[in-house]
């Protein structure tokens, strides 16, 4: 992948990793339940749910590249598209009000352990079929025929799980002071991700696809 390229894709990741969703949720609230330390196993399972959305929806995109390279290629004109509707939802999406401390369920005294927070932040990316939609239209505009898939997984898979990782863990880490600011600025933050999504979609959708 030549470096502008991996360039889009990182802006892409970052704009991703900053729209609401359920995993940023959950590290916002287990930054406010069990503080930093704990939190980062919760963060580390949703990241292993991300990289196996992303290695089954490479998977299929490598038959299909294989089968057909004229399917490959209306589908990397289709992911484009859903990338600009994408962007169109995020910047109207509604403010979510902030999930206060004391609203959070109680475990009832039960310390969960890493294991359990683990498995929780993994079926929460797991159990999100809009994930994988997303990424079954995100990564064709980004997979490079002729590349070895894993080493694609490798680059396109582990450059997405560091950013994810990163931004959490910076949701986990402030969460008392993020989730009031998230709230008051959410429409901002909806509009910046959402005119992202539009932007790469549009870049994507014009740009030459030879390689």
């Amino acid at each position: 992948m030549a470096m502008e390229h991996w360039l889009i894709y990182l802006v892409a990741a970052f704009g991703l990793s900053l729209t609401p969703g359920p995993n940023g949720l959950l590290a916002l609230t287990h930054g406010m339940r069990f503080g930093l330390r704990r939190s980062v196993a919760t963060l580390l399972g949703g990241v292993a749910g991300f990289l196996l959305l992303i290695a089954v929806s490479m998977a299929g995109l490598g038959a299909l590249l294989a089968a057909s390279e004229q399917a490959f290629t209306i589908a990397k004109w289709l992911g484009a598209a859903y990338l600009v509707y994408l962007g169109i939802r995020t910047w109207r999406a509604p403010v979510t009000a902030p999930v206060r401390a004391e609203n959070l369920p109680d475990s009832g005294g039960r310390r969960e352990g890493p294991a359990a927070l683990f498995l929780q932040g993994f079926l929460v990316a797991t159990s999100n079929p809009k994930a994988l939609i997303f990424f079954a239209a995100f990564l064709p505009q980004f997979m490079v025929p002729g590349v070895s898939l894993p080493l694609q997984f490798v680059i396109l898979g582990g450059t997405f799980a560091v950013v994810e990782f990163l931004y959490e863990l910076v949701l986990a880490g402030a969460a008392q002071r993020i989730a009031p600011w998230l709230y008051r600025h959410g429409r901002m933050v909806n509009r910046a991700a959402g005119a992202t999504f539009i932007g790469i979609g549009g870049v994507l959708a014009t740009a030459n696809r030879a390689v």
